[in-house]
C-alpha cells in the first residue's frame, strides 16, 4: 500500500490532498467522516456525503434561532426573508453570475428546474427543441412540452474535432451530427420538416440547446464554449430564430461550476446535494433576466400572486420573477442551510477540488487500463475518452466501465454490484438515467433496446446481460472528501474478484486459495457412505425451520415447506433481505394436532394456526416475485402479532463460524466428498427420486446470523464463497432438488413417502 501511494504522492502531489487548505483530505477525512470507516464510498455522482461539522453548523443554526415563513412580515419571517436573499446571491457566486443579469429560482431539485423550463417556455410550431445525446431523463422529459406544442425535437451528436477547418477560426471546432426529427402530429410535421431536415421558417420563434456541462454516464465534460457558439450562429443549427441555452450542471457543478460571465447561459440548473450532500429537496434555476421574461407560468399559489378575487376571474401576478415562479411557501429551512455547505467549498476552493478528485480518478483509471488476464484479454473497458478524436479531453472525477472474463463474455453489472457490497465499496450501476449515453457507449440499437424491453428488462433489475450484451454499466466516481485509500481498496476489488488466475477447478469455477470453514456441529467424523443427515422444515419464507427425524413428501416436495409468507403494508414480499429480524422468529408443525406454531422472544403469547382451517373466503392475488399467485390471507390478528413480533437489532463484525444451517437446508448429506453435488444429474433418497434443478444462487442472507436473539449482519460466508464458487454471475452453493412423484397402480395414484433421518443416498451424474 505504502509503496502505491508513495507513487501516486509524486505525480499528483500538487493536485492531492488540498495541500493549501486548513484541512488537508485525511485529516478531514478522520474528523468529520467517521462513518466511512472500513468502506470505500463511490457513487459522488449520485449523491455526495455532507460532513459532520456541516451538520453540527446546520443543527447549532436551527436551534438557536427563529426562523418563520417568509410570507409574511414578523421577525422571523423576516429573519428567514434575509436568509433566502443571502443565499439566492450566494448561489449566483458560486456560479460567477452577475446578480444584475441573473436570478436564481429555488426548486426542489434539478429536475424540477428543469421542467419549470420545459412547462413555461413559449414553446410554438416553429420552435425547436434540441439537446445532446448525452443527457439526463429529467433533460429529455422536456421533449413532451415542446411535441404537445407542435415544436420539433431533435437529438445530437456533438462533437469537437481539433482539425476542422472552418471559416470561423478556432470558434469552429465542433460537429454537429442530427438524429432523426422527432414532431407528434402529421399536420406539424409536413408544415415544419421535410426530407429530414428542418425547414428555416420564421425568425419570430424562440427555441433551445440543451446540454450537460458534464456527461453523469461517462464523465466527459463539454466544451462550454458551445454557449457562446450556438447564441452567436457560429455552429449552424438550420432552424431560424432565437437560440437559447441550457446547461444541466447537476453533475459537473460539484468540481467545476460553469461560469456564467465567460459561458452566459440562458437557464442553469443544480441540485445541492451532489455538491456537499446537504439538503437533499433542493436545487436552483439560475436564469437570465431576458430568458425569465419569456417564461409563462399559469398556475398561480400561495406567495405568487399580488392579488386575486375567489369568485371572478381575476389575479395579479407579482412583478418578482423569483416570487412568479417559486410556488408557495418555499423550503426556506434547508435554503438556511445552504451557507454551511457552501463553508466547506470556500474553503477547499472549487478549483482544488476539482483537480483533487481528478488526481484520483485519472490514477485509477490508467491502472484499471493496465489490468489483464493471464492470456493477456483486458479486464476493463472504459467508456467516454476513447470516444473523442481529441486528445486530453477533459474529464470529469468519473469512471464507467463493464467487465470482462477471460474468455471475452462479459461480467453483468450486477455480479459486479453485489461482490462490491461485500468489499465495503459503495457503487452505482444501470444507465444511469441516461438512456442515450448508454446506448451510444455500449452500442445499443433502437432494436436491441427494444428487444430488451420486450424481454423485460427495465430500469433497476437484474438483466445485465441479454443476448451476449451488457444492458448497462458500472460507475464509480469520487467527491472532494474522497481519499487515496479509497481508490486503492477500489483497485484491490478488481484484482481479486475479476482477474483470471490460472488455475482453475475442472467444473469451471474460479479458484481462490482463500478458505472458509465450514464446521459440522454434530460430527467430526468421515463415513465412506452417503447418507441423508438431517431434516429442516421452513414453514415461513424466511423465518427460522425446525429439524425433524422424518418428514412426508408431496407433489410440491416437503410438507408445508415454505408454504407460508409475510406480505408488507405496500404489498411487497417480506424476506430476511430486507428485514433481517425475521430470522428470530421460530416454527414448529405438529403435524398429528395439524397445527402450524410460532413464537418469538419479542411476544408472550405463541400464534397458532391451524393446518386444516379453511380460508377461502380470504383469497387474494399477489405478487410473488414477478409472478402472480393466488393465496390465502390472515385476518388482523395474525398481521399483528407479526407487525410486534419483528424489532430491529444491531450489526456485528465479530467473526463467527459457520455452520450448515447457515445456508438454510432442508436436506444435508454427510458423506460425499466436497461440492460433489454440483455434478449430480438425479438423486434417491430411500425410495424418493429427486432431479437436480441445478446450483443454488446464494446472497447477502447467508451472512445474517442469529444470537442470542439479535440478528447480527457480517460479510461472511458469502464474501469467501465469491472468491471461488462464482459461475456466470452467480455464487452457487448447494443445489436445488425437484421431488418426482412416483405413481402406483393401474388407478395411478401417487405413493405416499417419507424421507429419514439416515437414509441412503444414491447420486447419479447421468
Amino acid at each position: 500500500m505504502e509503496v502505491s501511494k508513495e507513487e501516486f504522492l509524486r505525480q499528483f502531489c500538487g493536485d492531492y490532498g488540498y495541500p493549501g487548505a486548513p484541512k488537508g483530505v485525511d485529516e478531514m477525512r478522520a474528523a468529520e467522516f467517521e462513518r466511512l470507516e472500513g468502506m470505500a464510498y463511490l457513487d459522488h455522482a449520485g449523491a455526495t456525503l455532507y460532513s459532520e461539522a456541516q451538520m453540527a453548523d446546520v443543527l447549532k443554526d436551527l436551534t438557536s434561532n427563529v426562523y418563520g415563513n417568509p410570507h409574511s412580515q414578523s421577525d422571523s419571517s423576516m429573519a428567514a426573508s434575509d436568509l433566502v436573499t443571502a443565499a439566492r446571491h450566494q448561489v449566483l457566486k458560486y456560479f460567477n453570475a452577475s446578480p444584475r443579469e441573473y436570478k436564481c429560482i429555488f426548486t426542489s431539485g434539478a429536475t424540477a428546474a428543469l421542467k419549470l423550463v420545459g412547462e413555461c417556455f413559449p414553446w410554438s410550431r416553429e420552435s425547436c427543441y434540441m439537446y445532446t445525446m448525452e443527457n439526463h431523463n429529467s433533460v429529455l422529459g422536456i421533449r413532451e412540452y415542446a411535441l404537445s406544442k407542435g415544436a420539433t425535437v431533435l437529438a445530437v451528436d456533438v462533437e469537437e474535432v481539433a482539425d476542422l477547418a472552418t471559416d470561423n477560426g478556432s470558434d469552429g471546432l465542433y460537429k454537429i451530427s442530427r438524429r432523426s426529427n422527432q414532431r407528434r402530429s402529421k399536420d406539424v410535421l409536413s408544415h415544419g420538416c421535410q426530407n429530414g431536415s428542418l425547414l428555416d421558417i420564421s425568425g419570430n420563434n424562440w427555441n433551445i440547446f440543451a446540454f450537460p456541462s458534464e456527461c453523469n454516464f461517462s464523465g466527459q465534460k463539454f466544451s462550454l464554449s458551445l454557449v457562446k457558439l450556438i447564441k452567436e450562429g457560429k455552429i449552424p443549427l438550420q432552424q431560424q430564430g432565437k437560440w437559447m441555452v441550457l446547461i444541466d450542471a447537476a453533475k459537473g457543478c460539484a468540481t467545476e461550476p460553469p461560469n456564467l460571465t465567460v459561458y452566459p447561459a440562458d437557464f442553469v440548473v443544480c441540485s445541492f446535494y451532489k455538491i456537499f450532500g446537504y439538503p437533499t429537496g433542493l436545487g436552483a434555476l439560475i436564469v437570465k433576466n431576458e430568458a425569465a421574461n419569456l417564461l409563462n407560468k399559469t398556475y398561480f399559489s400561495g406567495g405568487t400572486v399580488a392579488a386575486s378575487i375567489a369568485d371572478i376571474d381575476f389575479v395579479q401576478k407579482r412583478k418578482n420573477i423569483e416570487q412568479v415562479l417559486e410556488d408557495g411557501t418555499i423550503s426556506f429551512l434547508n435554503i438556511a442551510s445552504l451557507r454551511h455547505g457552501f463553508k466547506i467549498i470556500e474553503m477547499l476552493t472549487t478549483s482544488a477540488i476539482e483537480r483533487h478528485t481528478a488526481s484520483l480518478a485519472t490514477y485509477v483509471r490508467n491502472k484499471m487500463l493496465d489490468l489483464k488476464h493471464s492470456n493477456e484479454i483486458n479486464v476493463c473497458t472504459i467508456y467516454g475518452q476513447q470516444y473523442s478524436k481529441v486528445e486530453g479531453l477533459k474529464m470529469g472525477p468519473t469512471i464507467t466501465f463493464n467487465l470482462k472474463r477471460e474468455d471475452g463474455s462479459w461480467f453483468g453489472y450486477r455480479e459486479v454490484e453485489k461482490l462490491a457490497s461485500l468489499f465495503g465499496i459503495h457503487l452505482r450501476t444501470g444507465c444511469f438515467c441516461n438512456p442515450g449515453a448508454c446506448a451510444k457507449y455500449l452500442g445499443l440499437s433502437h432494436s436491441d433496446l427494444v428487444s430488451n424491453f420486450e424481454a423485460g428488462h427495465v430500469c433497476w433489475d437484474d438483466n445485465d446481460i441479454i443476448n451476449g450484451k451488457p444492458t448497462g454499466a458500472v460507475r464509480i466516481s469520487f467527491g472532494y472528501m474522497s481519499t487515496f485509500e479509497d481508490a486503492e481498496k477500489f483497485l484491490k476489488f478488481l484484482q481479486s474478484s475479476f482477474v483470471s488466475l490460472p488455475v482453475q477447478f475442472n467444473n469451471g469455477y474460479m479458484l481462490n486459495l482463500n478458505s472458509l470453514n465450514l464446521i459440522d456441529n454434530s460430527s467430526q467424523k468421515a463415513v465412506s457412505d452417503i447418507h441423508l443427515k438431517s431434516i429442516t422444515i421452513y414453514p415461513v419464507k424466511s423465518c427460522q425451520g425446525f429439524s425433524v427425524k422424518s418428514w412426508p413428501l408431496t407433489t410440491g416436495g416437503l410438507m408445508y415447506d415454505r408454504e407460508w409468507l409475510l406480505q408488507g403494508s405496500g404489498g411487497e414480499i417480506l424476506t430476511q433481505k430486507k428485514v433481517p429480524e425475521l430470522g428470530s422468529v421460530r416454527t414448529l408443525i405438529d403435524l398429528e394436532l395439524g397445527k402450524l406454531f410460532i413464537e418469538s422472544s419479542t411476544r408472550r403469547d405463541k400464534l397458532q394456526l391451524s393446518l386444516l382451517e379453511s380460508l377461502a373466503d380470504l383469497s387474494e392475488e399477489v405478487d410473488v416475485f414477478g409472478q402472480r399467485y393466488e393465496v390465502q390471507s390472515y385476518d388482523d390478528r395474525v398481521n399483528t402479532w407479526f407487525s410486534e413480533a419483528i424489532g430491529r437489532k444491531g450489526d456485528c463484525k465479530q467473526k463467527l463460524p459457520v455452520d450448515a444451517m447457515r445456508f438454510r437446508p432442508n436436506l444435508v448429506i454427510s458423506g460425499s466428498s466436497p461440492y460433489s453435488e454440483d455434478n449430480w444429474k438425479k438423486l434417491r433418497i430411500g425410495e424418493a427420486c429427486f432431479t437436480s434443478m441445478g446450483g443454488c444462487n446464494r446472497c447477502q442472507m447467508i451472512n445474517l446470523h442469529q444470537d442470542s436473539g439479535q440478528v447480527l449482519k457480517l460479510k461472511e460466508p458469502l464474501a469467501t464463497l465469491a472468491s471461488y464458487r462464482r459461475k456466470k454471475g452467480k455464487i452457487l452453493f448447494g443445489i436445488l432438488l425437484n421431488y418426482e412423484d412416483i405413481m402406483e397402480g393401474e388407478n395411478e395414484t401417487i405413493a405416499e413417502r417419507w424421507l429419514q433421518v439416515g437414509q441412503q443416498v444414491y447420486p447419479s451424474t447421468e
